[in-house]
């Protein structure tokens, strides 16, 4: 006895293969996939911490970098500071501008090592710190608010 058409509905070994290669491949991807939810999660958070991170970078530039155009002006019409390295209203005077005093023309009248005063200090006729010149008047002496020194040189505060 046969049984016609009984051995037609087995798979094939071809067919065999590609089911357990197909069913392998469904089963890595499982393995590596991050879930969605866990994944836009991650995102959202490293987002938000990304946006603190720059704004908490804009801040300290903006604060620390204020007074950059202000110094700059103060360069350009002339106006010199004069102080010592040791001087404490010295100090004062350059934290009023903040990283921003690195654009002030600021002479340095302490030599080190010395109880000389530098020459161009000598020459400027100044004798107590700071002293504030603007082109070539006497100079002016004594920690100068910047809103003061506005209006001695005409440049706007920001």
């Amino acid at each position: 006895m046969s049984c016609p058409g009984r051995y037609e509905s087995w798979p094939s070994a071809r067919d065999i293969k590609l089911d357990m290669s197909q069913e392998r491949r469904n089963r890595k991807q499982e393995r590596e996939a991050v879930p969605e939810g866990k994944m836009g999660k991650y995102l959202k958070w490293a987002g938000i911490v990304l946006l603190f991170v720059l704004a908490y970078l804009g801040g300290w530039y903006r604060k620390t970098h204020r007074y950059d155009s202000f110094a700059k002006c103060l360069a350009s019409k002339n106006a010199r500071m004069y102080g010592l390295y040791w001087c404490p209203h010295c100090i004062e005077q350059k934290q009023m501008f903040g990283e921003s005093f690195h654009y002030v023309p600021y002479v340095e009248c302490a030599i080190k090592g010395s109880n000389q005063m530098a020459d161009a200090c000598k020459i400027a006729g100044v004798k107590l710190f700071p002293s504030w010149q603007f082109d070539n008047e006497q100079p002016k002496e004594g920690v100068l608010s910047l809103d003061a020194l506005s209006d001695k040189t005409g440049c706007r505060l920001p």
